[in-house]
């Protein structure tokens, strides 16, 4: 029993650590403040599929990154939550080309609204949606499906 907490706790971390990682990348090349924003994170919406362990991860990681590259405050709050959301119902979810939609979805949703009213951009709120969802297209569905059929492949890496 002991063994499972620290197994779980580890790939949270893990997961979390990843998703700074790769958000830090997206970040140096200056794709993630874009009109279509892409983080290459957002690939790991997918994990939740293979271990519940990536939902805390995804949020702490999420959190953690903006954090870091100096969001503010609704963006911290608010994206995080996103993806939480995001990452708890691809969780649930058995049709592997389903996964990522909660999280492109949870984003669509919620990102626009913290671009509009807390950045102020520029954009009407339906060009924000547009623009967020193909981010999370190109990151979520793209790459996280890219991700999700590589691991596929080696289903021992994974305990549940």
């Amino acid at each position: 029993m002991k063994n499972q907490k620290v197994l779980y706790v580890t790939q949270a971390a893990i997961v979390a650590a990843l998703y700074v990682v790769l958000t830090f990348f997206a970040y140096l090349l200056g794709i993630d403040k874009m009109a279509v924003q892409v983080r290459f994170s957002e690939a790991l919406c997918v994990l939740p599929f293979f271990i519940p362990s990536a939902v805390p991860g995804l949020f702490i990681g999420c959190l953690i990154s903006n954090l870091i590259f100096g969001a503010q405050i609704w963006d911290i709050i608010f994206g995080s939550i996103a993806t939480l959301i995001g990452a708890y119902i691809a969780g649930k979810i058995k049709n592997k080309w389903l996964v990522p939609l909660p999280t492109v979805i949870s984003n669509t949703v919620i990102v626009p609204l913290v671009l509009v009213y807390a950045y102020k951009i520029e954009q009407a709120y339906p060009i924000a949606v547009l623009g967020v969802f193909a981010g999370e297209v190109i990151s979520c569905y793209i790459l996280g499906m890219l991700l999700l059929l590589s691991l596929e492949k080696y289903p021992r890496i994974f305990k549940k």
